[in-house]
């Protein structure tokens, strides 16, 4: 059976044909079983069993051919042995069944996996077809591949930037959270760069293409993605691997039969008992009872291969924005200068960052709110970029400030040591008051989280790669307990550490960002938090749609919940299918016992795998 990380073309035809032979097989049963019952002669009854072994079950067994060619053994092999035999023999009821359980078990699991678009559709989407470019003071629409190195183009608000880009003309702000990973909404003005792929803010900005679109960085994500795509390694089922084990077991069985009695019934007695139902309907049947698991906890499984290999991480890679941290910028730090009232010298910084739609005015005048502070009207507001902001508040000129500014300002004064974070400083009347320091709030239970992975899940590797700063990575890995820092990488740069992270042993990642998405795609398993970004979805096996670790920790326990459930179905009914096939093969077991007593089996391993989707206690352990 192919696997469910090929491209999504080929799984949308592939599992629609498997649905659709299950439908014909069920159909033909059911017509068959009726003319029965209607007393029609045989031959004639017979008929929809033939439709359904010529259409359905030709097409399955050329497709289990295909695979024995490339060289894969799975579990449904022996249920193609089964239908051919059963075709020589002319038992066709008994072939046509198998043609159901076999296309059945996979449309089950076609009904897991859904009908997800690829990353890369979904990158494409993304991005607008048009640009609107200036000439001679008018706009006009063009292609987007038509857009060359120097023209002008206006980005209207709440538009995606088209191009790489540098600000002519207007003031504003733009979304780069998705590209870069920073947490924060980034102030433009004319001389500041662009990204393709931001989101703009309220204001139309005009800006002045350095790339051609082919060029930008939104198109070498989308390079990256599509070779994480084409590099994306094939991942051995546990159905595959376990009836890479039991069909020689079986057939071998079938054949002493046959050999032994020289009676081919014998050998159709064995297949019959032997046909991997277990492995063909429990295995789904626990994935999806999982899968209903998960999304009733705010999980939603894009690829059910997740839930198989995700107990088998041995390394985890994790963002930082919006993963370990909350995403937002927050006011952690105050040092005032000796003599300088805290308090007063908040309320009237905020009372300036009240006029203010630079990214850090936020965090200020929540932290003057968390304080009761009593905001002034302020006059003479100026920010000029590159110049900070300054405005009259209370009788004060009062002066928000780089480092580099305040130097120039007041020479005299001592400032504070450049700490990890950003980081703004605070000028009265022109003499330094305070440095405001801020930083992405850690999630209240990142270390908790961290600390427990080595013990309750056995991975050795904890690392942390984020396409933000050094001293902030830094700060972040201090506080949540992570040795392993790789700060400021690219998307790149992440798929290369996820590359050969994977390539030493089984890696999850998890991330939120487009910036992401190539990562989560080259890793083992990827894990995407939150659905604002739908490429980052469609890159992911799995979607925590909550952002709240507690649910990653959640969906490891379902996940073991599930391969022990589904263990216990298969293998359990293993067990009883070769101690039947024993039976079958010493002529104790005709074929319609042998076919009651596999459906017997069926129903246990079934009704078993159901369990997979409850939670049977408590899932999380931290």
């Amino acid at each position: 059976m192919p696997s469910t990380r090929d491209s999504a073309p080929t799984r949308r035809s592939y599992l629609t044909r498997e649905t659709a032979i299950a439908i014909l097989a069920a159909a033909g049963i059911a017509a068959h079983l009726a003319l029965r019952v209607l007393g029609a002669p045989a031959p004639p009854a017979a008929l929809p069993l033939y439709v359904v072994l010529a259409v359905g079950g030709t097409a399955l067994v050329a497709g289990l051919l295909v695979e024995v060619v490339r060289g894969r053994f799975g579990s449904d092999l022996l249920a193609g042995i089964s239908i051919v035999t059963a075709v020589l023999l002319g038992e066709y009821l008994a072939g046509a069944l198998v043609v159901l359980m076999l296309s059945g078990g996979q449309a089950l699991e076609a009904y897991a996996v859904g009908h997800a678009s690829s990353a890369l559709e979904a990158l494409a989407r993304r991005m607008p077809s048009v640009a609107h470019r200036r000439i001679d003071g008018r706009v006009e629409d063009v292609a987007l591949e038509s857009v060359a190195l120097g023209d002008q183009l206006t980005v209207f608000p709440h538009e995606i930037c088209p191009v790489d880009g540098i600000v002519v003309e207007g003031h504003g702000a733009m979304d780069e959270s998705y590209l870069t990973g920073e947490p924060f909404v980034m102030s433009k003005a004319p001389g500041s760069e662009v990204l393709s792929g931001a989101i703009n803010g309220e204001q139309a900005l005009t800006v002045r293409a350095v790339r051609r679109a082919v060029d930008s960085r939104y198109a070498r994500i989308m390079d990256v993605m599509r070779e994480s795509e084409q590099r994306r390694p094939r991942l051995r089922r546990l159905g595959d691997q376990l009836g890479a084990v039991y069909t020689p077991i079986a057939v071998g069985i079938a054949v002493a039969a046959w050999l032994a009695s020289g009676d081919p019934i014998r050998f159709l007695a064995v297949l019959v008992v032997a046909t991997p139902c277990p492995l063909l309907i429990a295995i789904p049947v626990a994935i999806i009872g999982s899968i209903s698991l998960a999304a009733r906890r705010g999980i939603v499984v894009r690829d059910p291969s997740v839930l198989e290999q995700i107990d088998r991480c041995r390394t985890i890679i994790l963002d930082k924005t919006g993963t370990l941290t909350y995403g937002e910028p927050t006011l952690t730090d105050r040092t005032t200068a000796a003599g300088a009232d805290p308090g007063r010298v908040l309320q009237l910084a905020a009372s300036v960052e009240r006029y203010s739609r630079h990214p850090l005015a936020a965090p200020i005048l929540a932290a003057a709110r968390q304080e009761g502070l009593a905001l002034f009207e302020a006059v003479d507001i100026g920010e000029r970029p590159g110049q900070g902001l300054e405005a009259t508040v209370a009788g004060h000129r009062v002066q928000i400030l780089g480092r580099r500014q305040v130097e120039a300002v007041d020479s005299s004064s001592s400032l504070p040591e450049v700490g990890a974070g950003l980081e703004c400083m605070v000028v009265i009347d022109g003499r330094y008051a305070a440095t405001f320091r801020f930083h992405d709030a850690p999630r209240e239970d990142s270390r908790s989280f961290v600390g427990h992975l080595a013990s309750r899940h056995r991975y050795g590797r904890v690392l942390l790669v984020s396409g933000d700063r050094d001293q902030e990575v830094r700060y972040l890995a201090a506080h949540v307990g992570i040795t392993e820092v790789h700060a400021g990488q690219s998307p790149e740069e992440k798929v290369a550490i996820t590359r050969a992270e994977t390539g030493r042993a089984p890696t999850l990642f998890i991330g939120d960002g487009i910036n992401d998405a190539p990562a989560l795609a080259t890793a083992t398993v990827g894990i995407a938090f939150g659905h604002q970004s739908e490429v980052t979805s469609e890159a992911a096996g799995a979607v925590i749609m909550d952002t709240s670790l507690k649910r990653v920790d959640e969906f490891f326990h379902i996940s073991r919940r599930m391969r022990r459930v589904a263990l216990q179905s298969a293998v359990g009914g293993m067990a009883l299918s070769v101690a039947g096939m024993l039976f079958a093969a010493a002529g104790f077991l005709p074929p319609v016992g042998g076919a009651i007593f596999q459906e017997v089996i069926d129903l246990a391993a079934v009704l078993n795998a159901l369990r997979a989707g409850t939670s049977g206690g408590a899932l999380s352990d931290y």
